[in-house]
């Protein structure tokens, strides 16, 4: 990163100093930034604001005064009506640095506020935050969706670079798509990880954890590695009666589950059919068995 690519030192507040926005505030004062103020509503911002920030809450409208840059740390759904009530109360805009932090939207999101001279930025951290104190550690290393006017693009990716990131350039258009992408893998996973242990319990294992980290593991690197090619398993095995006592089994202990497990196995079998890895004739057994053809 060339020197004139660093952003200079700058001020730093928060707007939603909650499990993200507290973590990045943190990393942004490890990188020599200087978070002045902050805001939040729940017991843990309030404690996260005073711990990892070293800042009292203040309102919106003082730590957008206070700051040159203002991180957005909000709910996708609460970003929109932030910004639009920042710029409805006349907050003194132009010139600072409005980052938000949502893997969904792009700089739209931010247009009320842009059209009063603020500089938009969307920096999503590709990483899970659960509030504990290993939170800012997490951040080393992780990948950053970032999104930013052209001319600004060297400023958005020496932030992440600052914060221990690696910027990973999304175009504005492509971002519901691409949180689509990591919202599916990431917690849909902890979803079917969590049925799992769920229904080994049922049948009087112990300890599931122990048994699936192993698998789950292996799993998890071989399709980082290989991609679909790295598939195992009754699926791509063709083994169509097995998957019939799959979902038979679920109808009776869980059914709620039984139509997530047909619908994964379809879309299993599909890309196991394109990749090459399921002769057609196994997969129109597999589709039976599953209860009809989906590529009619």
């Amino acid at each position: 990163m060339d020197a004139g690519d660093r952003p200079a030192r700058l001020t730093v507040g928060v707007l939603g100093a909650g499990k993200v926005g507290s973590a990045l505030g943190a990393a942004l004062a490890q990188a020599g930034h200087r978070v002045v103020a902050a805001s939040g509503l729940s017991d843990d911002s309030q404690r996260w604001m005073a711990e990892r920030l070293g800042v009292t809450p203040s309102r919106p409208d003082k730590v957008v005064a206070a700051a040159q840059l203002v991180l957005l740390a909000v709910p996708d759904d609460v970003l929109p009506s932030l910004v639009s009530g920042l710029a409805a109360t006349g907050a003194s805009l132009r010139g600072k640095m409005l980052v938000h932090t949502s893997g969904a939207h792009g700089l739209s999101v931010l247009d009320p506020a842009t059209a009063m001279g603020a500089l938009p930025f969307a920096l999503h951290p590709v990483m899970t935050f659960t509030g504990r104190d290993d939170d800012l550690n997490k951040l080393t290393g992780i990948s950053y969706g970032v999104t930013a006017p052209e001319a600004l693009r060297p400023v958005a990716e020496a932030l992440v670079i600052e914060m221990g990131g690696e910027p990973v350039w999304i175009a504005d258009a492509d971002r519901p798509l691409y949180h689509a992408a990591l919202a599916g893998a990431a917690n849909h996973m902890v979803t079917l990880i969590a049925e799992s242990g769920d229904l080994l319990r049922r049948i009087g294992v112990e300890h599931p954890g122990r048994m699936l980290g192993p698998l789950l593991g292996a799993a998890l690197d071989n399709v980082l590695r290989l991609g679909i090619a790295g598939l195992t398993g009754p699926v791509v095995r063709g083994d169509a009666n097995t998957v019939r006592k799959h979902v038979d089994a679920l109808i009776l202990a869980a059914p709620e589950a039984a139509d997530a497990y047909v619908a994964l196995a379809r879309l299993t079998a599909d890309r196991a059919l394109a990749a090459g890895l399921l002769k057609p004739e196994e997969a129109e057994r597999l589709l039976d068995a599953l209860g009809g053809n989906i590529w009619t």
